[in-house]
């Protein structure tokens, strides 16, 4: 058996503090400052153990970069605006983006790009697939970024951020923990007492949820800092990621590696652990802080509407039957409901200031939680 350095600091810790909370173990699992999965290694391509929409097609971050300058026009086209992306893997998707963006030389002067990264490996492939772009600054946390109008991107984000799990016993709901059974092995157990009141602040699909149903919630931290920032400083946030259209049970806590699925408890800091995001929740704290919401919409549907078939056109006449067919299969991947597909398990929500009325490829009819 490898070596598993994380592992054994995880056994050592519930040990001496007793079972830790599912958020605890996976922040430790992502974000350890020595072992963690998210701060040492490139998880992304081929190699890795995962590929986003970015490495499956430049459509996709082209498409990204179209609709920030219909979201640009739509804030009267300030002087400055700052392209902010959280998490934004090699650099593909701004690449990408940015090369739509060229085409309009009024917009592109304008931009400052700021990328928040922070895992040093892939900031390293960041720089270099954008060397050739003029203002362009690295930071740890959007807390970082400087004020001013702005757009951002967050592709597969909210699906790392650490998830607390709650267990409906028959007293009530308790969290759930991860502990150290006999053998030395990690497993899930519950904290022996039920966290008061908890049952008051559920969405009312989870209210009659069955006892052993698992409920997961994140802290509305992250969005509620995205929406506050586009309410305040005039601008607009394009949320991407997997996930569910409305609040409910569920267990989705899931590790990855090397493409497959693996046990989440088994290989601490050496597989992607993750958990579906839940878009309901992320549109009701927007818009408790006066942001406005539009969407969600299935990933498939958002890039049919902002054109990506019209896309794929051009780039198979101009292509080789070999490439043309390599563009067939990704517009099928990026859109299709099927179960190789990312259309409809993945999710597009807007957040912008409240005089932005409509951004491209979503409706204000399809608020969070409107649609099934």
């Amino acid at each position: 058996m490898t070596d598993q350095p994380l592992l054994n600091e995880i056994r050592t810790l519930i040990k001496s503090s007793g079972p830790m909370p599912v958020w605890r173990y996976m922040e430790l699992c992502l974000m350890h400052p020595r072992h963690g999965y998210y701060v040492s290694r490139d998880p992304l391509g081929r190699e890795g153990d995962f590929t986003t929409a970015p490495e499956v097609s430049q459509m996709f971050g082209e498409l990204l970069g179209l609709w920030t300058a219909s979201v640009w026009k739509q804030m009267g086209s300030p002087q400055m605006l700052r392209l902010i992306e959280l998490g934004p893997g090699r650099g593909t998707m701004m690449a990408d983006a940015l090369r739509a963006l060229r085409v309009l030389p009024p917009l592109y002067q304008t931009l400052h790009v700021h990328m928040v990264e922070v895992n040093p490996v892939l900031r390293e492939r960041q720089k270099a697939t954008l060397s050739g772009v003029r203002n362009i600054d690295w930071h740890r946390s959007i807390d970082n970024v400087p004020h001013g109008p702005c757009i951002i991107l967050a592709n597969e984000y909210f699906d790392v951020l650490p998830i607390h799990q709650m267990v409906k016993h028959e007293d009530g709901w308790h969290e759930r923990v991860v502990d150290v059974d006999g053998n030395g092995r990690l497993q899930f157990g519950a904290a022996a007492e039920p966290t008061p009141r908890f049952d008051v602040l559920l969405p009312p699909l989870v209210r009659t949820a069955p006892v052993g149903a698992v409920f997961e919630w994140r802290p509305d931290s992250e969005i509620m800092k995205i929406a506050t920032r586009v309410r305040d400083q005039d601008g607009a946030a394009l949320i991407i990621d997997y996930g569910h259209m409305r609040s409910d049970a569920g267990d989705t806590f899931q590790a990855i590696a090397r493409h497959s699925f693996t046990d989440p408890l088994k290989a601490p800091g050496q597989a992607d652990v993750t958990a579906h995001v839940d878009f309901q929740a992320l549109g009701r704290a927007a818009e408790d802080v006066g942001a406005r919401v539009h969407g969600p919409v299935s990933q498939g549907d958002f890039l049919k509407r902002v054109g990506i078939e019209t896309r794929a056109a051009a780039l198979m006449q101009k292509a080789t039957p070999e490439v043309a067919t390599d563009i067939s299969l990704a517009l099928k991947r990026l859109t299709d409901t099927g179960r190789s597909g990312m259309g409809s398990m993945f999710k597009v929500l807007g957040i912008s200031e409240p005089g932005l009325t409509g951004l491209a490829g979503l409706s204000d009819l399809e608020q969070a939680g409107g649609a099934s």
